[in-house]
């Protein structure tokens, strides 16, 4: 491809929604166009950059080692034009754009959390303004606004990476639990704390990988029996197998209000992850300035 013009924009975007869907089919409703159009489409990028980019049919969706090259610059590329127009429109006087926000996952019980009132301010600065969510672990979330597919995430990232500034925003308490009939709770332990604390080393903890091991280092464990990425899977591990681990507070509330999950220790065993909003570096377009603003709008 030697000139880029719109229509390969218009074509690389369409290659974006494909991926991120996971196939043609599920791309439709997306895109507002049949398969065969998409099909059409693919095959015409296909040819404007000389590469084969997926394999689709009967066998399912799957990316070539040169789908996944293109996809990763395209999506660098379009989130430059995406900055470009921003800037653009800012010096003509308008505010208009789609603001890529990444937030990790099961947040919004938090009624600390300023993400509802900032989304709400933002929005209505203008009828051109939008905001993409996209959720995911916070090292994808640092990566993707490392390499510009996202302008800004909110989220815990207990260590700083080069390259980003952080905004510490307000704080999550977290707390040690267990489910409501995990027999350390029935546990003749005597009642005292440092007992407790020794009955739930012998059972088996699950701990999240991002954490570095701040909940084993406060629990003194040395290795956990099961280890995830996300909120959702240590709370389904805690419920359904007989683990004990650290969950927000106010994330757990719904269970403990059902009596099927029990805080431990809750006086000495209190994890906080500090919440903060990350962003390149780089002097940030108008956009992500006013959302900036719109996010420490209501802080004290």
């Amino acid at each position: 491809m030697k000139q880029l013009h719109d229509v390969d924009l218009r074509l690389l975007r369409v290659f974006d929604v494909v991926v991120r869907c996971g196939g043609l089919s599920a791309a439709q409703a997306e895109l507002n166009v049949g398969q065969s159009t998409i099909s059409m489409q693919l095959a015409q990028l296909e040819v404007r950059l000389g590469a084969r980019l997926c394999e689709r049919g009967r066998g399912g969706f799957r990316l070539t080692e040169e789908g996944r090259a293109i996809h990763e610059a395209s999506q660098r590329l379009l989130s430059a034009v995406d900055g470009f127009r921003l800037e653009a429109d800012q010096l003509k006087r308008t505010f208009s754009g789609t603001l890529n926000l990444g937030l990790i996952d099961n947040t919004v019980t938090d009624t600390k959390s300023p993400l509802r009132g900032a989304i709400q301010r933002f929005l209505a600065r203008g009828k051109d303004v939008g905001v993409h969510v996209y959720i995911g672990t916070p090292s994808e979330l640092e990566q993707r606004v490392l390499d510009g597919r996202l302008h800004l995430a909110v989220g815990h990232f207990p260590f700083q990476v080069p390259g980003l500034a952080a905004l510490p925003l307000y704080d999550e308490p977290h707390g040690l639990f267990c489910a409501a009939d995990h027999a350390v709770l029935k546990a003749d332990i005597g009642g005292g704390n440092g007992d407790m604390l020794a009955q739930v080393r012998s059972e088996q903890v699950v701990a999240r990988g991002y954490l570095r091991r701040r909940d084993l280092d406060l629990l003194n464990v040395n290795v956990a029996a099961f280890t995830v990425d996300n909120i959702e899977a240590q709370a389904i591990l805690i419920l359904s197998a007989g683990c004990i681990g650290f969950l927000p507070i106010h994330y757990a509330a719904q269970w403990v209000g059902r009596g099927e999950l029990v805080q431990i220790l809750p006086n000495s065993m209190v994890l906080v992850s500090r919440f903060t909003a990350i962003r390149r570096r780089l002097a940030p377009p108008p956009l992500v300035r006013s959302f900036l603003s719109d996010l420490t709008a209501g802080s004290p």
